[in-house]
């Protein structure tokens, strides 16, 4: 299988890794400049250092030269640049290309429309046949150093979900398929938001409790936008749904904890974001998942705290006392 990873971020990079060892990938930036240095030092020291590129690893600059005879496109670029990688594919499209499975990573709500990136692909390349999102809880790093991980791979199509996930399966990393796209992105967009909250109450040292509470009540949230977008409850019980939250807010690695942490601590948004190096969707995507909660009517009080954290509304802690003292309700609620 010839396999095109699009976006030598972190997270594709670490892909690249993973599968080369049992198949060709093209590995594709935007920058010339970027491509060079990893040609030259067999490593992607900008976005995950430290981690050799194996000689199944072809780095590319050019699009036309990365889509070439290709049989498998994974996008793995942030939200904001998926519309744009997409449109820049279809421009290009034969209908070879247009038949070819596209699988993307990104995880959150494109700014100002607030469409999930299936709605995004659509939208931009509607006689697109084969396409599926994959996610799941998963830190960059770890994929690299060949650590056990499972992910889950969401298509409408059960058939193409199916096929997708033997064609990514890897002996360390198991493959789950999936037809809930919507619960599945919808999942892996509001975790972020969620892991800012809890980076915020760590780094507030409001403890265990805190930060447990916040999972539990952030799940709920997460189900209850996602079931009113029509994604399925069970999705968010699963890798897509609590396993990426538990993994977002707790572990170290993760970019949008950080990110809370480094609020906590006084940061400014720009310096925080400036400081982590790489992109923290949940901070794009908390007023978006904020306002889609609104327009839709869905209470989602963690997601509007983050949201105004992040807009300079509030500070930390008074958005922490805003939440602990709304009003009394049933756990159901």
């Amino acid at each position: 299988m010839k396999l095109a990873i699009l976006g030598a971020g972190a997270w594709g990079t670490a892909l690249a890794i993973r599968l080369a060892s049992h198949t060709p990938v093209r590995l594709w930036t935007r920058s010339p400049e970027h491509a060079r240095a990893m040609r030259q030092d067999r490593e992607n020291a900008r976005y995950l250092p430290g981690h050799a590129l194996p000689a199944g690893i072809t780095i590319e600059s050019d699009l036309d030269a990365a889509l070439s005879g290709i049989e498998l496109v994974i996008a793995a670029v942030p939200t904001h640049a998926f519309r744009g990688l997409s449109q820049a594919m279809r421009d290009r499209a034969t209908d070879d290309l247009a038949a070819i499975p596209l699988i993307w990573l990104c995880k959150g709500l494109e700014v100002g429309s607030r469409k999930l990136p299936h709605a995004v692909l659509a939208e931009v390349w509607p006689e697109r046949r084969e396409s599926a999102v994959l996610s799941g809880p998963s830190f960059a790093q770890e994929i690299a150093r060949g650590l056990p991980a499972a992910l889950t791979v969401a298509s409408t199509d059960a058939d193409c979900a199916r096929r997708l996930a033997r064609a990514l399966h890897d002996p360390m990393l198991r493959l789950y398929a999936s037809t809930d796209v919507v619960g599945v992105e919808l999942g892996g967009a509001v975790k972020n938001v969620v892991a800012i909250a809890a980076g915020i109450a760590d780094g507030l040292g409001f403890g265990h409790n805190a930060r447990a509470a916040l999972l539990t009540r952030g799940l709920a949230e997460m189900s209850r936008l996602g079931v009113r977008l029509g994604g399925r409850p069970e999705t968010f019980m699963g890798l897509s749904g609590m396993g990426d939250l538990i993994l977002t807010c707790t572990g170290d690695l993760s970019r949008n904890r950080q990110l809370g942490l480094r609020l906590a601590a006084g940061e400014s948004l720009e310096g925080a974001l400036r400081e982590l190096g790489h992109v923290a969707e949940g901070a794009t995507s908390a007023r978006e998942v904020a306002l889609l909660a609104e327009e839709l009517r869905v209470d989602m009080p963690i997601t509007r705290a983050v949201a105004a954290v992040l807009a300079q509304e509030m500070p930390p802690r008074e958005a922490v006392a805003a939440l602990l003292a709304r009003d009394l309700k049933d756990e159901s609620d």
